[in-house]
């Protein structure tokens, strides 16, 4: 039996087809384009690796598109199929099994079913990014912290995947609020494997907490290896670059980059959406005025009010009907979000909670309604980090409820949140804050003139 470039075993037969399935495993650590043709190669050489069959369901699953459904299903069949016809190992099993658990609408399962992999074979670095990119989905840090640190005593120094690993640690380090040890691992990950996107924005995820913008600008600028061979993950780098100038007040620059990069391709995929609506509304609370932006961002997400594959999706799709004033494909999204909360599984109790409130104070707040909005949003808080993403990602929503707060005139409440958020910031003021407890002081101060 071969093992593969984890050190662990499958049931491949010929070495080109290991070799295809080695460059599978370091294309998909690196978020690189090449993943699916490298698969594709695997599946082409030996069609009843079941492996391979399962691994094209579940990444088809992570794109959160409804489309990659059917391709899951297929998939499906294809691995079962493939498990019938020759022998598979336990690891094989169980990625077969994850992907039944996911089309189940058991997420959670799926990532039972990877851990169980990691049980045996804590060295392999392809279940421990699965698993972590299926908990960043659905907003687990701490559990995504708690995997990678059980299986990296298992990626020693002689370990060739060894920095991807180690960028995956740096980001859940961030996420639950380690921002010096996430500093540290995510640019020593860096030198094992300069080409781990993954890693380097764990440590721009870093420099933006810490309100250092300078200091995260020159972390991408002088690390392109890391991200700009990526897929369309480079757009989020840029992205998050447009966030460090948009805190040193630079909106030009954040809007020729949303021109130049961020929208450089007119993709819909939910994160190339997301990254584009955040970052416009973001501009929008600063009151930049971005013409027509909206315009091709609505025309997408019109057609994506029946997706119901993600929260995080559908909420930043919500906010670009807002923009391009689409109300009745807004009201489409609303009503399919009462419908999803009232089915079983584990999004359709995310739509339930935080999601409909979520949704309801989106609404309110595109219809001037703020002291609505700031009521809905508020009580979304408490779980917003179950609709996944990254605290980065939705400071958008927490944006919008400390203005929702301030235009409605519940100004101890709005403070509350801003202190709450410093504190995540490890109490550092970025230009938001500093901009929103200047007008919470300006406010208070009008009734006693």
């Amino acid at each position: 039996m071969y093992h593969d470039i984890c050190n662990a075993p499958v049931s491949l037969q010929t070495r080109p087809a290991i070799e295809s399935w080695n460059a599978m495993i370091r294309a998909f650590l690196a978020h690189k384009p090449a993943t699916p043709e490298h698969l594709g190669a695997v599946i082409t050489a030996e069609p009843q690796f079941a492996m391979a069959h399962a691994a094209r369901g579940l990444f088809s699953l992570m794109m959160g598109r409804a489309e990659m459904w059917q391709v899951a299903e297929d998939a499906r069949t294809a691995a079962h199929a493939a498990r019938a016809a020759l022998p598979v190992n336990s690891r094989e099993d169980s990625w077969i099994s994850a992907l039944d658990q996911w089309l189940a609408d058991s997420p959670t399962g799926a990532i039972a079913a990877l851990e169980r992999v990691l049980d045996d074979t804590p060295q392999d670095t392809l279940t421990a990014k699965a698993s972590h990119a299926i908990r960043f989905i659905l907003g687990d840090a701490v559990g995504m912290r708690a995997s990678v640190e059980r299986v990296l005593p298992a990626h020693g120094p002689d370990h060739p995947l060894r920095g991807y690993l180690m960028g995956c640690h740096a980001f859940t380090l961030e996420e639950t609020g380690a921002y010096d040890a996430a500093e540290l691992a995510g640019r020593a990950g860096l030198t094992y494997a300069p080409d781990d996107a993954w890693g380097l924005h764990a440590v721009a995820h870093v420099h933006d907490m810490r309100a250092e913008a300078d200091a995260g600008i020159t972390l991408i600028e002088t690390h392109k290896a890391a991200w700009d061979g990526s897929n369309n993950f480079r757009y989020h780098v840029w992205w998050h670059k447009a966030l460090l100038h948009l805190d040193r007040g630079e909106f030009d620059v954040a809007l020729d980059l949303y021109d130049h990069q961020i929208r450089a391709d007119k993709t819909d995929d939910y994160r190339d959406i997301s990254n584009a609506t955040s970052l416009l509304l973001r501009l929008e609370l600063e009151n930049i005025d971005i013409g027509d932006r909206w315009d091709e961002l609505g025309a997408f997400a019109e057609n994506r009010i029946d997706d119901g594959c993600l929260v995080f999706a559908d909420l930043h799709y919500q906010l670009a009907l807002a923009g391009a004033e689409k109300g009745e494909a807004a009201a489409a999204m609303t009503a399919r979000f009462a419908r999803d909360a009232r089915h079983n599984g584990d999004m359709a109790q995310r739509v339930a909670d935080p999601g409909l409130a979520a949704l309801a104070g989106l609404n309110a707040f595109a219809e001037g309604r703020y002291s609505d909005a700031f009521s809905q949003l508020a009580n979304a808080r408490r779980k917003m980090q179950t609709i996944g993403g990254s605290h980065a990602q939705r400071d958008v929503f927490e944006r919008m409820t400390i203005d929702a707060g301030l235009r409605a005139g519940h100004f101890d409440a709005a403070e509350q949140i801003l202190q709450e958020r410093l504190t995540l910031r490890a109490g550092q003021e970025d230009r938001f804050a500093a901009t929103r407890f200047d007008q919470l002081s300006r406010a208070r101060r009008i009734p006693a003139q």
